[in-house]
């Protein structure tokens, strides 16, 4: 029931008064206010925090997108793979070439058989090989007497059996004979008195003018060199091979290569010794067959041992220069360099190769040096002065 109002303050008090009476008397008509809680703050993500997360977020990614082209690459292929069936390759025929060698018949393995039965086998003897047009030749086969080809006597065999077994008296002297070869006495060969043996000779001649002067002042001229030469040759046996050289700086050969001795071959070893010797002191290297060579004996030497022989004989005054360079005057050979030439004459397969000199009255220093160089060879250094004997 509403009371009348009797002023402003005192009906505002009223109205008041009131109001609190009504909410004491109606506690359910109005609802109590709510209270908002604060939110706790979350803490800031420290820097290491900050790394992982990104390279987690990183990883995600590259996984997603790993998968994502995968699935993309998938989806391709397989639209690829269907689309190959609905569009196949037109068939195409090809016809390829086959080449096939016929078999061969049994006449052809035959007519193969017979020529290779035909062909000479291989032979291991020594052989005069020659690569280039020469003006000696080998000399004609021997005339064969065709009675001896018959079948011998029965009794001529028993003769021969019998005679085999007289003793150890009957086969020296056959051995004595047959080693002789052609024209030689079976004990070796014999130059200016020093004896040697061997069936590879080579004769190396020094024909300087200071070589020619000492000779003849030794009692030796030429023509007597020449003699002691083609004497030498003559006895060599014809199972031996030979040449010569003579030389001055340059040098001139006889032959390229040792040569059998032959009696063709010892002719025209004999006409080559009277006709192309040097009597000048020169040799000048413009001249018909000459070799130029600036090394001296060294040069000598490795021409020497080209040919392969098994004994040399030297023949020189053991005085020799040389201008290896080409160019100044001549100076004296180094024994140094003379020793490692003559010690690649015995690396060949033919072993030691003894080195005989024979020297025309040479110097004492010389003498001494190439004595040692030739009696390690197992040569002999034969020295020959004014009125010695030459051995002869």
């Amino acid at each position: 029931m509403p009371v009348p109002r009797q002023g402003s303050k005192g009906s505002l008090s009223q109205e008041v008064g009131m109001s609190e009476i009504s909410v004491e008397l109606n506690p359910g008509s109005s609802k109590p206010q709510r209270v908002k809680k604060p939110r706790p703050k979350k803490p800031r993500p420290t820097l290491d925090d900050q790394v992982k997360i990104n390279r987690r977020a990183l990883i995600s990614s590259i996984i997603i997108g790993s998968i994502a082209v995968h699935g993309i690459a998938l989806l391709l292929f397989g639209l690829w793979t269907v689309a190959k069936h609905f569009k196949r390759p037109e068939a195409r025929f090809e016809m390829k070439k086959v080449v096939s060698i016929p078999p061969k018949t049994p006449e052809h393995k035959m007519n193969v058989a017979r020529h290779e039965a035909m062909a000479p086998k291989p032979s291991f003897n020594d052989k005069l090989i020659s690569t280039r047009p020469i003006d000696f030749a080998l000399p004609d086969l021997p005339q064969i007497n065709l009675d001896q080809m018959l079948p011998l006597d029965p009794s001529e065999l028993i003769s021969d059996q019998v005679s085999g077994l007289v003793g150890s008296a009957a086969l020296g002297s056959g051995l004595g004979q047959g080693m002789s070869g052609g024209g030689g006495t079976g004990d070796g060969m014999s130059f200016f008195g020093v004896k040697a043996q061997g069936d590879r000779i080579l004769l190396l001649f020094d024909v300087s003018s200071s070589v020619v002067n000492k000779a003849v002042a030794a009692g030796i001229p030429l023509e007597r060199i020449q003699e002691e030469t083609i004497k030498m040759i003559g006895t060599l046996p014809i199972s031996s091979q030979f040449s010569l050289i003579q030389f001055t700086g340059n040098y001139m050969p006889f032959t390229e290569e040792l040569i059998a001795a032959t009696p063709g071959n010892k002719d025209l070893a004999r006409k080559w010794v009277e006709e192309k010797w040097v009597t000048s002191g020169t040799m000048s290297s413009t001249g018909a067959s000459v070799v130029q060579n600036l090394t001296g004996v060294v040069g000598i030497l490795e021409r020497a041992v080209a040919m392969r022989p098994d004994v040399v004989f030297l023949i020189s005054d053991a005085s020799f220069q040389w201008r290896p360079d080409g160019g100044g005057g001549f100076s004296n050979v180094p024994y140094d360099e003379i020793k490692k030439a003559v010690d690649k004459l015995g690396e060949g397969p033919q072993g030691e190769v003894p080195l005989h000199f024979v020297a025309f009255e040479p110097k004492p220093d010389d003498a001494k040096e190439w004595s040692r160089i030739v009696r390690k060879t197992g040569g002999e250094f034969r020295e020959l002065k004014e009125n010695q004997p030459s051995g002869r």
